[in-house]
């Protein structure tokens, strides 16, 4: 009987384990220690492939200064140690801090071109990969990345002792099952020889289950698939798409219902000159931002109908299917009395907190029958938001100032969603927002959201600021949070942006055709240049500064008079208040006076359009400018600017952006202006109008580089899932729970 278990299972295990130390481990180190090589080797070139053209035009420039702070942003990396420029006398040109003095640039030193080679430092084992760049001048330098390899190691002991332990296990089932399976060989022949054929078929199909993939096979079958959901990984994080938006519902947030609330509607219905009702497309930034994600992942926008035909195309829930033209959304329209626009939106939101958030110099206005309006339609999108989510847990994408007492009167409703709310405009300081009588209030109810976001994280610390100085609460600065009540709000940077690549940019003609349309239905000779402005006609956009500037350039430069013109896109906005009205009257008068000074029968300085422009012919506009003028005297982020850099696939075309507008802090490559400043502005259309064709393109690629690639569905994406990670957080017990 020993014997018979000796030759039966023990001898097979001790095979099977001698096979797994002497083979199987050694192999697996070779297969672990090639991956994370590659994956190292990988890394270096998407690092390189990334700095390369950056970097290229900083050593054209001499900029070693900049250069090195630039790469010591990259090395931040915690696997790569550094990264060291080489000159082509084999000189160290830029060292970053980490690197070891083993690496050295002289050709002794230096691994082949394009290849990587292992160099044992005083920690460990290093990589050094080595590539070259050559700037447009044609100067040769070499870089070289250093990688710590350390944690190859400490990486493979664990897999090893994983995987030595699966096997191990493997192996002594095996064992157990090549036994059986030599007892049941024996059996099939005693059988077969009686002729007992049902036998044989059991013992047929137990002979078969022995044809399992061996474990190494199954091995290298899981490494190659890591290594596939790798490069996966790194593909969705860095090409934000609405394909990588549904993804991120799907997975991430298990598909549960959107709800997006606004004041604006992405889509008016308005009556044509035949009486039937006609879309139109808002001038709205956040329209602009939003719509597309909407598109990418469906559910349902509430918004207020305020278009004169709005209600002649609802069903009778009230809603509509948008788009028109390939429907994917729910447009949910709630209706508002004269009474209640005048005091929600036109008193409360835009002669109060609009001023109030906005360093444009207009005296905010509070009253409080305005107060009253703002509570009671606050509450009635409360109320259609809890029936729209329809007892089903939801996310709620509350959209600006006209909502900031949403959040406190969901929650009130005892309806469990999570609520992100996105402050699109400025947030001033303590100081200025303790102007508004009605500030604890508008801060207490804020801060029930789950997510408050805000353009630029200057934004979002005035608002903690704010809170600290009004509302008794608890301030984590470190991890930009605020509890109240136990209930925690996180404050968060998200840099809005627009959809890339925009899909008005499908049905605008080439640049050359837009250019040649737009200056034929404006009067506009061809040997004019054509700065472009696009804007809502308001007080924080500086349309009447950007005439000004126009004037002093002519005035200090009159050799352009009747060599550049101005087009002016003022979309009427807000036209009932009287600090629109007085600056539309001003603007008016603005532009009758200078043409009057400059202008010639045969040529305008500015031609001003007062009126509506579709996106599509906004687009055509973008493309025919020599230059797009961004001016704002303050804004949270200004998508003019983007759409401006997206529009311009020919890589040409000027930025002139404010300094006050949110997209400064990203667009660095446009010419940044004090909007105040009206001849620093206009010595900025000067520099555009002269500068060479090859530097517009080098700053017009930067800047569609950075668009591309902060793009709104990353934007989108960033946002949902952090709302997805609390929703996780939520659903955990306390550990001292009772």
């Amino acid at each position: 009987m020993i014997r018979r278990i000796l030759f039966r299972y023990v001898l097979p295990l001790v095979a099977a384990i001698a096979l797994v130390a002497f083979v199987a481990v050694p192999y697996i180190d070779r297969v672990f220690s090639g991956w994370f090589r590659s994956d190292v080797e990988l890394r270096s070139r998407l690092v390189m492939t990334s700095v390369e053209d950056p970097l290229a035009d900083l050593l054209q420039n001499t900029e070693l200064n900049r250069a090195r702070a630039y790469l010591d942003r990259v090395a931040g990396d915690e696997r790569l140690l550094g990264i060291v420029v080489c000159g082509r006398l084999g000189e160290k040109l830029i060292q970053t801090a980490l690197v070891p003095s083993i690496v050295g640039c002289s050709a002794t030193e230096l691994p082949a071109t394009g290849s990587h080679s292992v160099a044992q430092a005083s920690f460990g084992p290093i990589e050094i990969s080595r590539f070259p760049l050559a700037t447009s001048s044609g100067t040769q330098y070499q870089v070289l990345f250093v990688h710590d390899l350390s944690y190859i190691g400490r990486r493979q002991t664990a897999a090893r002792s994983v995987l030595l332990a699966f096997v191990v296990f493997a192996a002594a089932i095996l064992a157990i099952l090549g036994g059986l399976g030599v007892r049941l060989l024996l059996n099939r022949w005693i059988r077969l020889l009686l002729g007992d054929i049902r036998s044989r078929r059991f013992l047929d199909d137990a002979e078969s289950s022995r044809s399992s993939a061996p474990v190494l096979m199954r091995v290298r079958e899981v490494l190659r698939e890591m290594e596939v959901n790798q490069r996966q990984e790194i593909e969705f994080r860095e090409n934000w798409t609405p394909q990588a938006l549904q993804q991120v519902v799907r997975e991430h947030l298990d598909g549960c219902k959107m709800l997006v609330v606004s004041n604006r509607e992405p889509y008016i219905h308005n009556l044509g000159e035949d009486g039937r009702p006609v879309v139109q497309v808002p001038a709205s930034g956040m329209v602009t931002a939003i719509e597309p994600i909407m598109r990418a992942c469906s559910g349902t926008w509430i918004a207020h109908g305020s278009g004169a035909a709005d209600r002649m195309v609802v069903d009778r829930f009230d809603r509509v299917q948008v788009p028109p033209e390939d429907p994917s959304y729910a447009l949910r329209r709630v209706w508002l009395s004269p009474e209640e626009e005048e005091g929600y939106y036109y008193g409360f939101s835009n002669e109060g907190l609009w001023p109030l958030c906005h360093l444009a110099y207009v005296r905010p206005a509070f009253r409080e029958s305005d107060w009253q309006q703002y509570v009671a339609v606050n509450s009635r999108f409360a109320e259609v938001v809890n029936r729209e989510m329809g007892g089903t847990e939801s996310v709620i994408l509350s959209q600006d100032f006209h909502f900031a007492l949403l959040p406190k009167l969901i929650r009130d409703r005892g309806v469990k969603a999570t609520i992100a709310l996105f402050w699109h405009i400025p947030w001033p300081n303590a100081e200025t927002f303790g102007v508004c009588p009605w500030k604890s209030e508008l801060l207490l109810h804020l801060l029930r959201a789950d997510i408050l976001g805000f353009h630029t994280i200057y934004h979002c610390q005035n608002f903690l600021a704010t809170v600290d100085r009004f509302v008794e609460c608890q301030i984590d600065h470190e991890r930009m949070t605020v509890t109240h009540q136990g209930h925690v709000c996180r404050v968060t940077a998200y840099p809005i942006s627009i959809e890339w690549p925009p899909r008005w940019l499908a049905h605008t003609s080439a640049v050359e055709a837009a250019r040649a349309t737009i200056r034929s239905r404006h009067q506009i000779g061809p040997n004019v240049r054509l700065g472009l402005g696009v804007e809502r006609w308001d007080f924080t956009k500086g349309i009447v500064e950007r005439l000004h500037a126009l004037e002093c350039l002519f005035e200090k430069n009159p050799e352009w008079i009747g060599r550049l013109t101005l087009l002016q896109i003022a979309a009427p906005s807000r036209s009932k208040l009287p600090a629109y009205q007085a600056l539309q009257q001003h603007t008016l008068a603005e532009v009758g006076r200078v043409n009057a000074r400059f202008g010639t029968p045969a040529w305008q300085p500015i031609v001003l359009i007062g009126e509506h422009q579709e996106p599509a012919q906004v687009f055509e506009l973008y493309r025919a400018a020599d230059f797009c003028l961004v001016n704002s005297l303050h804004d949270g982020m200004n998508l003019v600017a983007k759409e401006f850099v997206s529009a311009r696939d020919d890589e040409d075309g000027v930025l002139i952006l404010s300094t006050f507008a949110g997209a400064s802090r990203e667009l660095p490559e446009a010419l940044l202006v004090n909007p105040f400043d009206v001849t620093e502005t206009a010595a900025a259309i000067v520099a555009a109008i002269e500068m060479p064709r090859e530097e517009r393109r080098k700053r017009m690629q930067l800047m569609r580089r950075t668009v591309a690639e902060n793009n709104v569905y990353r934007w989108a994406g960033r946002m949902l899932m952090d709302v997805a990670r609390i929703r996780q957080r939520q659903s955990l017990a306390p550990w001292n729970a009772p």
